[in-house]
């Protein structure tokens, strides 16, 4: 069906109806015709429009850095305090599945995409190809051109994008159209990545650019490199049912940046959490750098909150809230050359000026987790990443830890995060240097929940050893690359791009392999309630605080927090009769049980609000009020100790004395 319209709302809200949808046959039916002459043909029509690299490389300017740490000081580069010099302690764990991801010739970058499902792994790359794989053998199933499910077929234009929407038991793919600004979007119409599609064709209002998504309650958010900047949101809702009349809606808004290419990424949904709650926005990340210069440049991630309203439909874009990081350095070459490799002068692009793919989103029983990481400079020969875990409590984001990994002079980049569901993190990585054979490879590092904050507790672990240096003039080496998590909840899978073949302008291969960093155990919790249920109490009263711990075994041991300082005896309850208002208790506890994962685990955050005595009363109203320890003076008689005395008011005032507010 083809429907073009397009409503712009009174606030500004851009509402799109799907141009083009369809059912499709099941893939494998549709793989089984596409020869291999015509994916050749496809290809080969690839290498003759991009014969060395991809032109949208056209549509991107560098950043501009008013300031450096050369030219004006240390509060311009990396703080030595975050960065981690020394490699992990923890044994490294090698992969499980390591296998070939696809590979063409002739063209760059192959901008490598994938997720795994419960039986399959699907990677795309740029041209643009599919494979799906047998995620247990490696063996491969069917494979073909992502624009063959369309009719008539679409072009293969490229920045292909895997999702696994585990909440819906569905398979996502995408590409953008450059005709017409187009995204293209398929989404399984059952659990099956070889079964039927529904595929849906939107227009973008520019060119979408490096698009990117992320899974949400409401919707499929996607951000792109386009100017003005421009938050869009796909029906999920009405794409799983395969609505013909399916929207998306977008809203602009303006971001601190250095100008030139520039892309905030949308939260995406993960882990066995579950989907953020109805009603719950979207948080899309940026960063901000202050050697930008300008108004409001500062090292710092900016977060605005996303909400749509398809009833109406509406799309509104908070301002962005700033939490300020350590001090750090992300300026890039403006050429693009940033990563040397051995026995060459051609450098590669280290893909600066972006968090890179993905913002991994968890829901929490206490807090929700986001996991960033983006490209840092280290030197004028070295680059490498930076990192950070924010927590969300009670809509408040902060950083809980960060830090930049760097434990030798090798480059480090192109790195995409994730977290599993016993709290360890991964981050999967391209490296090299000049050192001879230091080829670019793909490589992985990780840390456990009870590591030290802010430091990768695993010893660095090759996945892929580079074998040759790309040269022919070609600085792409894959614009991003994507790790996910495995919906058994402790499995990472990650693919991306390294140097495979011999020094040449063909060098560029693409990997996919799984590892673990946690062992599968009980994950060990604790919770805290309060004696008082409102948590609003008078000055002067007492409040005990009990634990209630989850897998902590025969003994767990306690130590409470009272605004970050330790207090209390260290058993299952805490009582205090001195709270000031706005105080905030937590617990943290430490198991015993064997095997247990997540210990020692921090429980929830109680504050509480804290109600003085009035030093005056309100004259004609009727107030209820903590009792005051003494009376207040006033022209009528005093009512009694402990209560109010007025000043003033009606001859036969209403009075009321409870012990708490």
């Amino acid at each position: 069906s083809q429907n073009n319209n397009e409503v712009v709302m009174p606030d500004g809200t851009v509402v799109i109806t799907c141009d083009h949808f369809s059912v499709t046959r099941p893939l494998r039916e549709i793989a089984a015709e596409e020869s291999a002459r015509d994916i050749k043909k496809v290809v080969k029509e690839k290498r003759r429009e991009v014969i060395e690299e991809s032109k949208d490389r056209k549509k991107r300017k560098p950043q501009h850095f008013e300031f450096s740490v050369e030219k004006n000081g240390d509060a311009f580069g990396n703080d030595p305090k975050i960065i981690q010099r020394d490699n992990g302690t923890h044994q490294a764990k090698a992969p499980i599945l390591n296998i070939a991801g696809q590979t063409v010739s002739g063209f760059r970058p192959m901008d490598p995409s994938g997720a795994a499902g419960s039986t399959y792994y699907v990677q795309m790359i740029n041209s643009t190809t599919y494979r799906i794989i047998n995620k247990t053998t490696g063996a491969t199933v069917i494979t073909g051109t992502l624009g063959s499910l369309w009719s008539p077929a679409t072009p293969n234009d490229g920045d292909p994008i895997v999702m696994y929407d585990r909440y819906a038991n569905r398979w996502f793919l995408a590409q953008f159209g450059l005709s017409g600004n187009r995204v293209y979007i398929a989404i399984s119409t059952t659990s099956d990545p070889t079964g039927s599609y529904y595929t849906y064709t939107f227009t973008s209002a520019n060119f979408p650019d490096y698009l990117k998504f992320g899974i949400w309650h409401d919707g499929y958010y996607m951000t792109s490199n386009q100017s003005p900047a421009r938050v869009y949101c796909f029906e999920r809702t009405a794409m799983l049912a395969g609505s013909p009349t399916a929207k998306v809606c977008s809203q602009t808004y303006t971001p601190t940046t250095g100008g030139g290419f520039f892309l905030a990424m949308p939260g995406d949904a993960d882990g066995s959490g579950g989907l953020p709650a109805s009603g719950t926005p979207c948080p899309i990340f940026q960063y901000s750098d202050n050697a930008w210069g300008g108004a409001g440049a500062a090292d710092a991630i900016r977060i605005r909150n996303c909400t749509v309203n398809w009833a109406t439909p509406s799309m509104t874009i908070s301002a962005a809230t700033t939490i300020n990081t350590a001090a750090f350095d992300a300026s890039y070459s403006a050429t693009w050359d940033d990563i040397s490799q051995p026995g060459t002068t051609q450098k590669l692009d280290g893909i600066g000026g972006i968090i890179q793919y993905r913002a991994q989103y968890r829901v929490g029983s206490t807090h929700n987790t986001v996991c960033l990481v983006w490209p840092v400079r280290i030197s004028a020969s070295q680059r490498s990443f930076m990192w950070c875990e924010m927590r969300q409590t009670a809509g408040v984001w902060s950083i809980y830890q960060q830090g930049i990994y760097t434990p030798d002079t090798k480059s480090r980049w192109l790195p995409s995060i994730a977290m599993d569901d016993y709290g360890s993190i991964a981050v999967c990585y391209a490296r090299a240097s000049t050192t001879a054979g230091d080829y670019m490879g793909l490589y992985y590092t990780g840390r456990l929940s009870t590591d030290p904050l802010g430091t990768m507790g695993f010893a660095e672990q090759l996945a892929q050893a580079g074998t040759g240096a790309q040269t022919g003039g070609i600085n792409r080496d894959g614009d991003y690359c994507q790790t996910t998590l495995d919906p058994d909840g402790y499995t990472f899978w990650h693919t991306g791009e390294y140097m495979g073949g011999s020094t040449g302008s063909n060098a560029a291969r693409t990997r996919i392999y799984s590892f673990q960093l946690s062992t599968p155990g009980p994950i060990a919790s604790v919770s805290i309630a309060s004696s008082d249920a409102d948590n609003i109490i008078c000055t002067g009263d007492c409040v005990t605080f009990t634990a209630t711990p989850t897998n902590g075994g025969s003994s767990p041991t306690y130590q409470w927090y009272l605004n970050g300082s330790p207090v209390g005896s260290g058993g299952t309850t805490y009582n205090t009769c001195a709270l000031t208002n706005g105080a905030v208790v937590t617990c943290v506890m430490t198991s015993n049980l064997p095997g247990v994962v997540g210990s020692p685990a921090t429980s929830n955050a109680i504050t509480t609000t804290v109600n003085s005595p009035p030093t005056t009363a309100n004259a004609g109203t009727d107030q209820t009020v903590c009792a005051a320890t003494a009376t207040m003076a006033g022209n009528v008689p005093t009512v009694g100790t402990g209560t109010w005395t007025f000043v003033s008011g009606p001859a036969t005032p209403t009075i009321t004395t409870p012990t708490s507010a």
